[in-house]
């Protein structure tokens, strides 16, 4: 049972956060290009780990992170006033390159069909 209440915030926090990274952080470090691919909690919900996609060159990605990083406090206390739980889990951000690995296999698929005709 605790499993699924970690798998039901997991998600409420990747909704929410989209929306708060989308519309409440101004900080300029945070690229448009950004997707939360994946948020992890722990069972106790005390930390959380998200995963996000950013495209754009390593420069930016880095700084990306650091600016989520330092913008992880204020997140938490948004989804505070958001989330009606007890305790708020600590924010890990982690860097994740599923998509841009999608869109290079896309690529390497199209060229292979060009090829072929």
């Amino acid at each position: 049972m605790a499993y699924e209440r970690s798998k039901r915030v997991s998600e409420e926090i990747k909704r929410e956060m989209s929306m708060i990274i989308r519309e409440d952080v101004k900080d300029p470090r945070i690229s448009d290009m950004l997707s939360i691919v994946k948020v992890d909690t722990s069972k106790d919900l005390s930390h959380a780990k998200i995963f996000v996609s950013i495209l754009g060159s390593e420069d930016e990605r880095k700084e990306t992170l650091k600016g989520l990083q330092s913008a992880s406090g204020f997140i938490r206390k948004q989804l505070a006033s958001i989330l009606k739980l007890r305790y708020v889990p600590e924010l890990t951000f982690v860097l994740d390159s599923s998509i841009e690995y999608s869109i290079h296999i896309s690529k390497k698929i199209d060229e292979l069909q060009n090829k072929k005709e």
